[in-house]
């Protein structure tokens, strides 16, 4: 009986190949990610670049005067002229969350001591969920990302930029290019935050550069839209997170033949 794994010649022993008819295991979704690490409330990008993320509040345009119109439409555009670096604007849109305030109201509908006040917070609880639920209510946020990129990767054309996205995984000697490469990067991206901060706000919105929590619980809700309905990423500071190095290691060690024994010094 054929085995159904098969040695590839030419990648080599350590490939392995199955058999038609077989399906091959999927890859881990941090594999096709761009992002390798959160530090320090900065995304660092597998291909060394760093960017922040930029929460901007909204205003109603439309309420505003004449003049205050003209004034925020020059102020956006001495903003604009202002940059000599591209940023991207993001706006996402997800379902209404309001189930913390719906335990802060239920917390409060515990303590009443008059049985009718409670009744009446508890119904009041339920009814605003039911609504929330049924009705669909959405809501919007305002992102801009901030770039810096090290210099290598500016002369990199198309083509090296699509086959390095097609990488599976992350190098020891990447990691800890990004490393030796991350404080300089950040103080760079730093002067652009100021500069977009500045101008923005000089429009008339609040800025605020997300931290390093926000940005985890943000991409967790982002990639299990379903799960982080049911599921809030509330204790991030508890989370055992697996840094770069540490798992470069387990993957060395665990591509380690079994044979092979430490030697001693």
């Amino acid at each position: 009986m054929a085995d159904p794994k098969q040695t590839d010649p030419v990648a080599g022993p350590d490939t392995v190949r199955q058999s038609k008819g077989k399906k091959t295991p999927s890859m881990s979704t941090q594999t096709y990610l761009k992002v390798s690490e959160i530090r320090d409330d900065t995304l660092v990008l597998k291909n060394g670049g760093v960017r922040a993320l930029l929460r901007v509040s909204s205003i109603n345009f439309n309420l505003k005067s004449e003049d205050e119109q003209n004034a925020i439409i020059y102020s956006y555009q001495g903003f604009l002229n202002t940059l000599d670096f591209p940023i991207q604007i993001v706006v996402r849109s997800k379902k209404l969350d309001v189930d913390e305030y719906l335990d802060k109201v239920k917390k409060m509908g515990e303590k009443q001591p008059n049985p009718l006040l409670q009744r009446q917070t508890f119904e009041y609880v339920e009814y605003i969920a039911k609504l929330v639920e049924y009705a669909d209510i959405m809501e919007k946020e305002f992102f801009v990302i901030v770039p810096y990129d090290p210099f290598r990767n500016v002369k990199v054309n198309m083509f090296e930029k699509f086959f390095s996205s097609m990488g599976s995984k992350d190098s020891y000697e990447s990691v800890r290019r990004r490393r030796q490469e991350f404080e300089q990067l950040k103080k760079a991206l730093n002067q652009r935050v100021s500069t977009v901060k500045v101008g923005l706000e000089n429009c008339g919105l609040k800025v605020t550069q997300l931290p390093t929590k926000e940005l985890i619980e943000l991409f967790y809700n982002i990639y299990n839209p379903t799960v982080a309905r049911y599921e809030k990423a509330k204790n991030v500071d508890d989370l055992k997170i697996v840094k770069d190095d540490e798992k470069i290691a387990s993957d060395q060690a665990a591509e380690q033949p079994f044979d092979e024994k430490p030697t001693n010094a």
